[in-house]
C-alpha cells in the first residue's frame, strides 16, 4: 500500500504510538499505524491460558497525571480498567513487609485491551512489518511527511538509514535492560492474601503478581518478572529458564504444589536505563521516537510521550 506522503507513518502500536496516531487523527493529519505483531499492544502484552489473558508485559498502570487520568477514567467507564491495589509486600534482606504506593490500575481483560480501545478508530494494520526507514523520510520506500518510530531504541536502530544522524544519535543513547516475564498455572491459590510483590536482591525474581487477583477471576495464576541479569543467561532460549523461575517462587511463597503450566516469554528490551532528555523526539528529518524512555519506564510515560509528539507533528505539519 502506498503511503500518502503529505501523511505521517507510525511504525508500532504500542500505547506511545497509538497516543501519537490519536492526536494526529484528531487534527485530521493522514496517518497510518504500522504493527508487526498480530495485535496492537506492545509491551502492554496479554497472552491468553486457557481461554482468559495473562497479563506478561507491564504489570499495572499508575496515574499521577490529570490527562492520563481521564483516559484511565474512559476506560473505567467502558469497563476496561479497575482499581487493583495500593499495596505490595516487598521482599528483602531483612523479610517481608507491605508497601503502600500509588493505585494500581489493572484490566480484567488484559491491558492490551486498553491500548485496543485507544486504536479502534485508527488505522492499524497488523502483521505489517516494516524493513527500513531511509530519508525524505520513507518507509520502505514510501514517500511521508514524518515517521515515528515508537518502539525501544535498539529496534528503531535497526530500521533506520544511516544517513538519518539526528535520530540514529538519539537512538544510540538510549540503553535498555532484559526481562523474562512467566505465567505459572497453579492446581489450586496458595498463598493466602497476596497482590503483588517487589523481590529485592533475589538472583532470579524482581516482582511477582497475582493474576487472578489482578484480573479479578480468582484463576490460581501467577506472573513473575525475572532480574535483568538472570534474564540475560537466557535470551537465546528463554524456555529453557520455566524450571528455575517456578523453583524461585514456589521457595518464596512456600508453595508446596508444582505449577500445572509454565510459560516464558522473552523481553530483550523491556525496561529503559538511559535515554535523552524532553519527552520525544523530532528532527528536521521527519524522524519522531516516543515512549516510556523519554520519563520514568510507565504507561503513563509512554502515553504523555506519544502524546506530545503527535502535537509537535500537528504543529510542524500545519
Amino acid at each position: 500500500m502506498t503511503t500518502d506522503p503529505s501523511g505521517v507513518v507510525v511504525v508500532g502500536a504500542g500505547i506511545a504510538g497509538v497516543a501519537c496516531a490519536r492526536e494526529l487523527a484528531r487534527a485530521g493529519v493522514p496517518v497510518r499505524v504500522r504493527e508487526r505483531a498480530h495485535v496492537p499492544g506492545g509491551r502492554m502484552a496479554s497472552r491468553r491460558f486457557d481461554g482468559r489473558p495473562a497479563d506478561l508485559g507491564a504489570a499495572y498502570v499508575t496515574v499521577d497525571d490529570p490527562d492520563f487520568a481521564a483516559v484511565v477514567d474512559d476506560w473505567r467507564a467502558a469497563g476496561l480498567a479497575r482499581e487493583w491495589t495500593d499495596t505490595f509486600v516487598a521482599y528483602g534482606p531483612d523479610g517481608r513487609r507491605e508497601v503502600t504506593g500509588p493505585m494500581r490500575w489493572a484490566a480484567p481483560r488484559g491491558l492490551r485491551s486498553l491500548v485496543e480501545h485507544l486504536a479502534r478508530d485508527l488505522p492499524v494494520t497488523v502483521d505489517r512489518l516494516v524493513l527500513g526507514v531511509e530519508p525524505g523520510p520513507a518507509v520502505d520506500g514510501d514517500r511521508c511527511a514524518a515517521v515515528v518510530l515508537a518502539m525501544p531504541g535498539p529496534q528503531a536502530a535497526l530500521l533506520l538509514d544511516p544517513a538519518l544522524a539526528a535520530a540514529t544519535r538519539a537512538v544510540q543513547a538510549q540503553r535498555w535492560s532484559p526481562a523474562l516475564a512467566a505465567a505459572l498455572r497453579f492446581p489450586a491459590r496458595r498463598w493466602g492474601d497476596f497482590r503483588g510483590a517487589f523481590v529485592n536482591g533475589h538472583p532470579v525474581l524482581g516482582t511477582l503478581c497475582d493474576d487472578g487477583d489482578r484480573r479479578g477471576d480468582g484463576a490460581p495464576v501467577l506472573v513473575a518478572h525475572t532480574t535483568p541479569g538472570f534474564a540475560a543467561g537466557y535470551l537465546a532460549q528463554p524456555t529453557a529458564a520455566a524450571p528455575a523461575v517456578e523453583e524461585a517462587v514456589r521457595d518464596l511463597l512456600g508453595l508446596p504444589e508444582p505449577a500445572e503450566h509454565v510459560y516464558v516469554h522473552r523481553w530483550t528490551y523491556a525496561k529503559p536505563t538511559a535515554a535523552g532528555g524532553g519527552s520525544y523526539h523530532l528532527d528536521a528529518d521527519g524522524i519522531g521516537l516516543a515512549g516510556d524512555a523519554y520519563g520514568r519506564p510507565r504507561v503513563q510515560s509512554a502515553w504523555l510521550s506519544g502524546r506530545a509528539l503527535g502535537r509537535a507533528l500537528v504543529e510542524r505539519l500545519a
